[in-house]
Protein backbone atom coordinates (compact mmCIF):
# COMPACT_ATOMS: atom_id res chain seq x y z
CA UNK A 1 0.00 0.00 0.00
CA UNK A 2 1.07 3.66 -0.43
CA UNK A 3 1.35 6.63 1.45
CA UNK A 4 -0.75 9.57 0.26
CA UNK A 5 -1.44 13.25 1.27
CA UNK A 6 -4.25 15.12 0.52
CA UNK A 7 -5.40 18.21 0.96
CA UNK A 8 -9.27 18.86 0.60
CA UNK A 9 -10.72 22.50 -0.07
CA UNK A 10 -14.35 22.23 1.65
CA UNK A 11 -17.02 24.77 1.47
CA UNK A 12 -17.08 27.36 4.08
CA UNK A 13 -20.20 28.06 4.13
CA UNK A 14 -21.32 24.82 6.06
CA UNK A 15 -21.44 24.48 9.88
CA UNK A 16 -18.67 22.69 11.87
CA UNK A 17 -21.47 19.77 12.56
CA UNK A 18 -21.36 19.23 8.81
CA UNK A 19 -17.60 19.67 8.69
CA UNK A 20 -16.95 16.74 10.93
CA UNK A 21 -19.69 14.65 9.00
CA UNK A 22 -18.01 14.91 5.80
CA UNK A 23 -14.57 14.36 7.00
CA UNK A 24 -15.78 11.51 8.60
CA UNK A 25 -17.34 10.21 5.75
CA UNK A 26 -14.29 10.41 3.84
CA UNK A 27 -12.32 8.95 6.38
CA UNK A 28 -15.01 6.00 6.28
CA UNK A 29 -14.36 5.84 2.83
CA UNK A 30 -10.59 5.13 2.84
CA UNK A 31 -11.27 2.70 5.55
CA UNK A 32 -14.07 0.89 3.54
CA UNK A 33 -11.68 0.30 0.88
CA UNK A 34 -8.78 -1.22 2.72
CA UNK A 35 -6.84 1.96 3.89
CA UNK A 36 -5.67 3.36 6.91
CA UNK A 37 -6.05 6.78 7.82
CA UNK A 38 -3.14 8.03 9.45
CA UNK A 39 -3.08 11.79 10.24
CA UNK A 40 -6.01 14.41 10.07
CA UNK A 41 -5.33 18.07 10.06
CA UNK A 42 -7.81 20.97 10.01
CA UNK A 43 -6.79 23.69 9.16
CA UNK A 44 -9.83 26.05 9.90
CA UNK A 45 -11.39 28.28 7.47
CA UNK A 46 -9.32 30.48 5.18
CA UNK A 47 -9.29 33.02 2.26
CA UNK A 48 -8.91 31.65 -1.13
CA UNK A 49 -6.59 32.97 -3.84
CA UNK A 50 -9.15 33.08 -6.00
CA UNK A 51 -12.61 32.10 -6.28
CA UNK A 52 -13.72 28.63 -6.78
CA UNK A 53 -17.52 27.99 -7.42
CA UNK A 54 -18.15 31.76 -6.66
CA UNK A 55 -16.86 31.04 -3.12
CA UNK A 56 -13.88 33.26 -1.67
CA UNK A 57 -13.78 31.41 1.59
CA UNK A 58 -12.91 27.57 2.03
CA UNK A 59 -12.34 25.07 5.02
CA UNK A 60 -8.88 23.66 4.44
CA UNK A 61 -8.79 19.50 5.45
CA UNK A 62 -5.24 18.12 5.66
CA UNK A 63 -5.44 14.02 5.36
CA UNK A 64 -2.53 11.53 5.20
CA UNK A 65 -3.23 7.53 4.58
CA UNK A 66 -1.61 4.54 3.74
CA UNK A 67 -4.80 2.97 0.66
CA UNK A 68 -4.37 0.64 -2.35
CA UNK A 69 -4.18 1.89 -5.55
CA UNK A 70 -7.20 1.91 -6.83
CA UNK A 71 -9.04 3.46 -3.66
CA UNK A 72 -7.78 6.68 -5.30
CA UNK A 73 -9.53 6.27 -8.11
CA UNK A 74 -13.14 5.91 -6.10
CA UNK A 75 -12.24 9.43 -4.14
CA UNK A 76 -11.69 11.16 -7.17
CA UNK A 77 -14.87 10.13 -8.03
CA UNK A 78 -16.57 10.65 -4.56
CA UNK A 79 -15.22 14.65 -4.64
CA UNK A 80 -16.40 15.18 -7.90
CA UNK A 81 -20.06 14.40 -7.03
CA UNK A 82 -19.82 15.26 -3.21
CA UNK A 83 -21.40 19.06 -3.12
CA UNK A 84 -19.13 20.18 -0.20
CA UNK A 85 -16.03 19.81 -1.93
CA UNK A 86 -14.94 22.74 -3.53
CA UNK A 87 -11.20 21.41 -4.69
CA UNK A 88 -9.31 18.72 -3.77
CA UNK A 89 -5.46 17.29 -4.21
CA UNK A 90 -3.88 13.93 -3.90
CA UNK A 91 -0.41 12.95 -3.90
CA UNK A 92 1.99 9.76 -3.74
CA UNK A 93 4.38 10.49 -1.17
CA UNK A 94 7.66 8.80 -1.45
CA UNK A 95 10.22 6.62 0.83
CA UNK A 96 11.78 10.05 2.37
CA UNK A 97 8.79 11.77 2.84
CA UNK A 98 7.09 8.46 4.59
CA UNK A 99 10.04 8.40 6.67
CA UNK A 100 9.72 12.30 7.29
CA UNK A 101 5.81 11.59 8.45
CA UNK A 102 6.48 8.73 10.75
CA UNK A 103 8.99 10.92 12.12
CA UNK A 104 6.75 13.77 13.55
CA UNK A 105 4.32 12.70 16.43
CA UNK A 106 0.94 12.15 14.92
CA UNK A 107 -1.33 15.07 15.49
CA UNK A 108 -5.24 14.16 16.52
CA UNK A 109 -7.94 16.08 15.02
CA UNK A 110 -9.40 19.02 16.13
CA UNK A 111 -12.49 20.24 15.60
CA UNK A 112 -12.73 23.66 13.02
CA UNK A 113 -14.02 25.80 16.71
CA UNK A 114 -11.07 24.89 18.90
CA UNK A 115 -8.39 26.15 16.45
CA UNK A 116 -10.04 29.49 16.06
CA UNK A 117 -10.06 30.09 19.99
CA UNK A 118 -6.17 29.44 19.62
Amino acid sequence: MNVYENMIILNAAISDEEADAAVTRIKDLITGQGGEVLKVDVWGRRKLAYEIKKEKKGLYVLLFYKAPASTIKKLEEFFKVFDTVLKYIVFRLGRKQVQNLEKVEPVTEKPAEQKSQE
